[in-house]
């Protein structure tokens, strides 16, 4: 096979490939909302919180900005109690075999916007966000673990979050 087409071959191949990760079983999956969130569990709540957490996988077709206008636009998600943007938190950087994954941790009263595009926005104290940006071969995806600040602080201190991370692959 001529070299070009050997090229061209195997770049189809990456392309056609997709992010793949095995979800900690303490997860439950639930249908996912759109055509852009790849997976979407439930983390359910430890004591004392009043709602679960959750976890959401996108994917917007290789696109949905850099690394850093995601951070940027995550921690912006956030206040101080006393309505004053978050400092910049700690950004970690690992690798799940030839993917990158760059995360923060971010805490504080919760003001996203309950829908893209919506004036309406959430107003929820004492939340926490672990969100990474997973780059592969396709192009971007994003994972989010958005909840109360106690059931976030769980499933990542038991590990479950780490076990994802290291799970992740392209195939």
């Amino acid at each position: 096979m001529p070299i070009i087409a050997t090229l061209l071959l195997a770049a189809l191949v990456t392309q056609a490939g997709t992010l793949r990760f095995t979800a900690p079983q303490t997860w439950k999956p639930r249908p996912a909302a759109s055509a852009m969130r790849v997976a979407e569990f439930v983390v359910p709540r430890v004591a004392g919180d009043s709602e679960d957490a959750e976890t959401i996988v996108y994917f917007f077709g290789g696109t949905g900005g850099s690394v850093d206008a995601n951070i940027e636009r995550w921690v912006g998600q956030f206040e101080t109690e006393g309505g004053a943007p978050i400092p910049a938190p700690r950004r970690t950087t690992s690798t799940s075999g030839p993917l990158t994954i760059t995360a923060i941790d971010v805490s504080g009263t919760y003001v996203a916007q309950i829908r893209p595009g919506s004036a309406e926005r959430f107003n929820k104290p004492n939340f926490r966000m672990w969100a990474g940006v997973v780059e592969t071969p396709k192009g971007p995806y994003f994972v989010k673990l958005t909840g109360p600040a106690r059931t976030v602080a769980h499933a990542l201190g038991s590990g479950d979050v780490d076990a994802f991370v290291k799970s992740l692959r392209f195939e």
